[in-house]
């Protein structure tokens, strides 16, 4: 009796493992990117508006409910943030600034801020809200 002879497989090799190996690696590393992102700011409650954009600033000034000025985490009284931000704005001539104040802060507060962030000679300035869910 006479055997047949299987012609030999070919070597193959599989791709689908290796995409499906990328992806999770690509999906895993915008993630951990994504959870690398740093907050220059306090957490403060910000108040609602209807029209709220996302801006990015280098500078970001928080006023915590009870008046505290802090200059990129670091507290300051009003004095030491004119200073800094003069200087601060001598070296980079586009500074922009986010003030980041609580819903509860004194209004006043916040304009001596701004105050002081317009004679350091800022020339950009923001103030930070929250979208105001809208209604549809």
């Amino acid at each position: 009796m006479k055997f047949r002879r299987r012609p030999p497989r070919k070597a193959r090799i599989e791709i689908i493992p290796m995409i499906d190996t990328v992806f999770f690696l690509l999906v895993f590393f915008m993630m951990a990117s994504l959870a690398m992102t740093v907050h220059g700011g306090i957490p403060v409650n910000l108040p609602k508006a209807a029209r709220a954009e996302a801006a990015r600033a280098p500078v970001s000034i928080s006023i915590s409910r009870e008046g505290i000025i802090y200059l990129e985490r670091e507290p300051v009284d009003q004095a030491q943030l004119a200073a800094r931000l003069q200087a601060r704005a001598r070296t980079e001539p586009e500074l922009a600034v986010v003030i980041e104040a609580d819903t509860d802060v004194r209004h006043g507060r916040v304009v001596d801020v701004m105050d002081a962030a317009r004679l350091a000679g800022v020339g950009k300035l923001a103030i930070a809200v929250t979208p105001r869910e809208t209604k549809r």
